[in-house]
């Protein structure tokens, strides 16, 4: 079974192209969430975990849409591979559980998201005038 897992962060934006892109993906069963992307409770992507077994494929649109952070993704990969499932990302297909380096590259896809998002939330804090918060 080929399954489909779609996510958007807020009720304003479309889950359509993320639909449309894993029904061209092949997929015969999609879940979906409307969750931020820090959210670590997203239910569908729960039942979709439950749901792989042996031969099963998960996709999503991106990294992005799958994950959280690099570790969440190499937690959820190492989850479906010890189900004998596999995943990969469609925006990059290098991202295949069934790969020698997916781990590696999976990481670095992870990082380069994790560091989007800083950055979107940098611009969302500028554009409404408050600075940028302080890490450290």
């Amino acid at each position: 079974m080929i399954y489909g897992y779609a996510r958007v962060s807020t009720d304003a934006q479309d889950l359509a192209i993320q639909l449309d892109t894993l029904k061209a993906a092949g997929c015969e069963r999609v879940f979906h969430d409307k969750e931020g992307g820090d959210s670590a409770d997203r239910l569908q992507l729960k039942r979709l975990m439950k749901r792989l077994s042996a031969g099963d494929v998960a996709k999503a649109p991106a990294t992005d849409r799958f994950a959280r952070d690099p570790t969440d993704l190499l937690v959820l990969g190492r989850d479906i591979r010890t189900k004998g499932a596999r995943f990969v990302s469609i925006a990059e297909p290098i991202v295949d559980t069934d790969s020698e380096f997916w781990e590696l590259v999976a990481a670095c896809f992870g990082i380069a998201a994790k560091f989007e998002l800083r950055r979107i939330r940098g611009s969302a804090r500028r554009l409404a005038g408050r600075p940028p918060r302080r890490r450290g």
